[in-house]
């Protein structure tokens, strides 16, 4: 997860996609662990969170290797405009970068972001180039956002989110009813 106000809706989601279940692995940027912390995300994963290139594991492979040979799908979940310029422009610059250049499973990005910043030229682009690349987006919803404007920008519903997880996983996990 990236940098977002809907950093809070992510926990929500981890908790739903755990529920299905699926093993579920947090990876946090600097910025996302401003909005929320990792212990939130390490009990409701029941997993580490990832948060430096030079997390150890139990494994030999570095910890971005592992996770990405692990991956059925890579869900960023929110993606900020920030992230989607690295991806597009294929920097690995922290965990969760590396990570999506090593994974040749599914990438499922859903953003969350101001509208100005969604609907900027740079960002369009950055999100087509993604999409060319078999990206799949969901989202963002329009609403009123965290900011005060209104527009598109918001975050999924983790209920959304989960259930598209759940087809792109052949429909392996039911999608429980929010707690």
């Amino acid at each position: 997860m990236t940098g977002s106000i809907a950093a809070y809706k992510a926990a929500e989601l981890v908790g739903l996609l755990v529920r299905m279940p699926c093993e579920v692995h947090v990876i946090m940027t600097r910025s996302a662990q401003q909005f929320i912390t990792p212990l939130t995300f390490q009990c409701l994963s029941r997993n580490p969170v990832l948060l430096s290139s030079f997390s150890e594991t139990s494994e030999w492979k570095p910890a971005h290797i592992e996770l990405a040979d692990r991956a059925d799908l890579l869900l960023i979940a929110p993606a900020s405009a920030n992230i989607l310029a690295e991806l597009a422009h294929g920097m690995a610059s922290h965990p969760l970068t590396e990570i999506a250049l090593a994974c040749r499973a599914p990438l499922l990005i859903a953003p969350a972001m101001n509208g100005k910043m969604w609907s900027h030229p740079a960002t369009q682009h950055n999100t087509a180039i993604l999409k060319e690349r078999g990206a799949e987006f969901i989202g963002p919803d329009s609403g009123m956002l965290a900011c005060g404007y209104e527009g598109a920008g918001r975050l999924c519903d983790p209920q959304v989110i989960a259930a598209r997880v759940s087809e792109r996983l052949g429909n392996r996990g039911i999608v429980p009813e929010s707690a």
